[in-house]
């Protein structure tokens, strides 16, 4: 449904792209990881038509983004990172201009807003102006706008910045209801472990470029070929600690609950060594087993930040 090649874009001497690769299938929830400046809102917003591309190409369910922008416009819903909503406005008529500007029936109208404001689980504030919503409200009321011409695809970029945990989770499942209508959705997060329970698949960019993509659980399973191990003995953890440090292929060792977390780079020969220098050094290893990371640890340990570097 997203298709991009080679796409750079530079801001004076700071490259935002960097020969950008990334697809993203059709009827998909895909996540966009990555730092902040790593050209995540870049490529959005050139997905979006608001951005030029300074080199390379970009489609949207087949149409360039150079040469059609106005076709791009018809099958996208956009909801940037900072969005504006128009006070003195009540819902209704907030989501009524811009069903005008996208040419819906005046006909059509009034069932369609009242479906999207049931879809945001809004409908209690048909009447409410939009000034006095609270701000996870005005995110699903901004989410609804993004859908008044019924698009094929959804652009978001950190839809779920500055809200609480309970309006987070109301977002997370409209997304999820979002696919079972057939929509491609390309989503930006700063909270990973929330992406990694609604997408297929996840790319991380960094520096301009996608590093890494596919589905979450191999994006969880691997990174840079380490692996995360958890060791549990009986006694004495922080001695045990401090004998693991030093080893090869020891990337760092973190206590956790009685248990230490072994980033570990080296193969199932090493691996087993490990486990037999543990048992001969007097430790009774209760448990020694590979855990799945999760989208948070896949993304420090495949860009080298922080303790999976």
């Amino acid at each position: 449904m997203i298709k991009v090649q080679g796409m750079y874009k530079r801001f004076g001497k700071t490259t935002a792209l960097d020969a950008l690769d990334m697809e993203v299938p059709r009827g998909s929830i895909y996540g966009l990881i990555g730092p902040n400046g790593a050209g995540k809102t870049t490529a959005m917003s050139i997905l979006a038509t608001l951005m030029l591309p300074d080199g390379g190409s970009a489609a949207v369910d087949g149409h360039d983004v150079l040469s059609e922008p106005m076709a791009v416009r018809g099958v996208i819903g956009y909801m940037p990172d900072f969005f504006g909503v128009y006070d003195g406005l009540k819902t209704c008529e907030y989501l009524d201009f811009f069903a005008d500007a996208y040419y819906v029936p005046q006909s059509r109208r009034k069932t369609l807003i009242g479906e999207l404001l049931e879809l945001v689980n809004l409908s209690d504030k048909y009447d409410s102006y939009v000034d006095l919503l609270s701000r996870g409200m005005k995110q699903r009321l901004a989410l609804a706008r993004c859908l008044v011409h019924d698009p094929k695809v959804l652009i978001l970029d950190e839809p779920a910045s500055g809200l609480d945990p309970r309006a987070r989770a109301e977002l997370k499942e409209i997304i999820k209801h979002l696919k079972q209508l057939d929509k491609t959705v390309l989503i930006s997060s700063h909270i990973l472990p929330e992406l990694g329970e609604i997408c297929d698949q996840v790319g991380i960019m960094e520096k301009g470029r996608l590093i890494s993509s596919g589905p979450v659980e191999e994006i969880t399973a691997a990174g840079r070929g380490a692996s995360l191990l958890r060791i549990q003995v009986l006694d004495k953890v922080s001695g045990l600690a401090d004998f693991i440090k030093p080893r090869d292929n020891v990337v760092s060792v973190e206590q956790d609950e009685g248990a230490l977390r072994v980033i570990f780079r080296g193969d199932p020969q090493s691996r087993g060594k490990l486990l037999r220098d543990i048992i001969e050094g007097g430790w009774v290893v209760t448990e020694f087993a590979e855990v799945r990371r999760n989208l948070e640890e896949a993304f420090m340990a495949v860009t080298g930040e922080g303790v999976l570097k």
